[in-house]
């Protein structure tokens, strides 16, 4: 199976990691907390927010963006409102690293400047500073997903008392 995985850099808001740990969990995509966290990875609202969906993650865990760039080799992308690229412009290999800074400064610049052509941004209106951490995440993995085909994903459901193929 063809894997996202997830980087989020200082995290700040346990409930916006709660909900990218859920939607890691759906998907099948691997998340990355980089430290310093803005909270305690056991924070009642960051596990409220994951639901019960913990046991279905595979998380790592690193104090800071140098250590977390020692352990992971790959392409990265880089999320952020300051790119000249939109993330839909972008073809997403295999075992890609998606990065998402903190929700009050975003990314360091430094990593923004050094990363030019792997910089995103998804489009919004120009008054907006950007959008909640959690939703962002959500658009860019779906977004891969939808180039790779939803690999291994259900792209189906059933109604409790109906069966589709009743209806043609």
């Amino acid at each position: 199976m063809k894997k996202i995985n997830i980087v989020m850099v200082e995290p700040e808001i346990p409930q916006n990691t709660g909900n990218v740990a859920r939607t890691c969990a759906a998907t099948g995509a691997r998340l990355h907390l980089v430290g310093p966290m803005g909270f305690k990875i056991d924070d009642k609202k960051l596990k409220r927010a994951g639901l019960d969906y913990w046991q279905y993650l595979d998380i790592s865990y690193y104090k800071d963006i140098n250590e977390f760039f020692e352990k992971n080799k790959g392409e990265f992308f880089f999320y952020t409102t300051k790119a000249r690229h939109t993330h839909s412009e972008v073809s997403y290999p295999d075992n890609c690293y998606l990065l998402f800074g903190k929700e009050t400064k975003g990314l360091p610049e430094e990593l923004l400047l050094e990363n030019p052509d792997k910089c995103v941004r998804i489009p919004m209106q120009g008054e907006i500073r950007s959008l909640n951490l959690s939703n962002s995440v959500a658009i860019a993995v779906y977004e891969v997903l939808r180039q790779w085909d939803y690999p291994e994903l259900e792209n189906f459901g059933q109604l409790h008392n109906y069966k589709w193929e009743d209806a043609e």
